[in-house]
């Protein structure tokens, strides 16, 4: 297992072996010393085609998380907005399907949001920090100052999704929206 760097610092892929034979395959997802993450939260995610979840942060409490793809293939988003990150406001995508060879790190302080690209798609997440209901906040994931191509033409969103906010409310209230510090 080791580390690959993307273009948006300490947003990163990590790699993993993965052993196959005639009975199928086995692969680590996880090692605590090459992360050296404090991972206290597992969640699962399980969605049907079409589906975008996200884009999804937390003002207080912020998480990151690391993402593995069980079941299916996703394009997954993720967003910096760190206040004094060189990308602020810059997105990473990448596509992820059950048989990658490797599971991918969000910092916090990023939004996140995937899309399910499969007829299902199964995503086992870590988080570094549990869920504070209070101060989750969803970027829109049609953002038009993000320009996000999700590849899907009738996207099926929540509520919540659908009526989030924009990149530039962000900007214009960063004291509001970066009340933790950045990671």
């Amino acid at each position: 297992m080791h580390i690959e760097k993307t273009k948006i610092k300490d947003l990163i892929i990590l790699r993993s072996e993965v052993y196959k034979d005639n009975r199928g395959f086995f692969k680590e997802i996880y090692k605590k010393k090459i992360l050296k993450k404090k991972l206290i939260f597992d969640c699962v995610s399980r969605s049907k085609k079409n589906t975008i979840r996200g884009l999804h942060f937390q003002r207080k409490n912020p998480q990151g998380k690391f993402i593995t793809v069980v079941q299916g293939e996703i394009l997954d988003v993720a967003v910096d907005l760190r206040k004094n990150s060189k990308t602020f406001g810059k997105f990473f995508s990448i596509k992820i399907k059950e048989d990658s060879n490797f599971s991918i790190f969000i910092p916090e302080n990023f939004a996140h949001g995937f899309a399910c690209l499969s007829k299902t798609c199964t995503l086992y997440y870590r988080c570094t920090n549990y869920r504070h209901k209070e101060s989750e906040t969803t970027l829109r994931w049609n953002d038009p100052d993000l320009k996000i191509n999700w590849n899907i033409k009738k996207p099926i969103l929540s509520m919540k999704d659908k009526s989030g906010i924009l990149l530039r409310d962000i900007k214009k209230n960063l004291s509001y929206y970066q009340l933790s510090k950045q990671s």
